[in-house]
């Protein structure tokens, strides 16, 4: 099967440099629309036969347009949801941005041990995103898309794609509404077939003064002086 992952549009959260990842979660911007609206063109002609999104709204919101072209319904699935902020949820000073960024940073890196603060491990997170995207594979669907979220795409790929490149690439950001399309399934393997880190809509959409925690690059975020 075709696996396409899409990070949502613009937030509130993302503008603001909120930890946002509790439901229902802000809305889009005016931006997010906008990416929104470019990514659904972009992906209308990709042969999708499937639309998933996770419980926060700017998901549905991101998927929305699509869905309006294709006459495709959006499936909300749980397992989609964002790595759970909790103790940090809302918060943007950078002790708790760095809480939450070096968690998951433990997790691209493989130590799924680690918990974070308050909320899940990384073993947990990895059961529930798997479930996911199981109950995706057995909707027998040719091309999926999902619209998920920027730290739980990076996480998951990190852990399952089985391309050498893939772990480098899970530590650099990921803009709202990339892209990144996979093939294969949990026996054989999923293969990336592309990873376009900037909105596919055109990198006019764009935001590089955006705080936007969960997009930046782990790296980026930890190195900071």
């Amino acid at each position: 099967m075709r696996l396409l992952l899409l990070r949502h549009g613009q937030t509130h959260g993302n503008t603001s440099g909120a930890l946002d990842t509790a439901f229902p979660g802000l809305d889009l911007t005016d931006l997010g629309e906008r990416q929104a609206e470019a990514a659904a063109r972009v992906l209308e002609s990709t042969g999708l036969d499937g639309i998933y999104v996770s419980p926060l709204v700017r998901t549905q919101q991101t998927a929305a347009p699509l869905a309006t072209l294709t006459g495709i319904a959006p499936v909300i699935l749980e397992g989609l949801r964002e790595i759970a902020a909790a103790d940090y949820e809302m918060a943007t000073d950078e002790e708790s941005i760095l809480g939450y960024i070096g968690t998951v940073a433990d997790w691209i890196e493989g130590r799924f041990d680690t918990r974070m603060s308050g909320g899940e491990d990384g073993h947990e997170f990895l059961a529930r995103y798997d479930g996911a995207i199981a109950e995706i594979l057995t909707s027998g669907h040719k091309a999926a898309l999902v619209v998920s979220h920027g730290a739980a795409i990076r996480t998951w790929l990190s852990a399952r794609a089985t391309d050498a490149a893939t772990h480098a690439m899970a530590t650099e950001g990921l803009a709202n509404t990339a892209l990144i399309e996979l093939e294969g399934d949990f026996a054989s393997g999923w293969s990336i077939l592309s990873w376009t880190s900037e909105p596919i809509g055109g990198s006019f959409l764009s935001d590089e003064a955006a705080p936007d925690p969960t997009g930046h690059g782990t790296d980026e975020v930890l190195d900071e002086p």
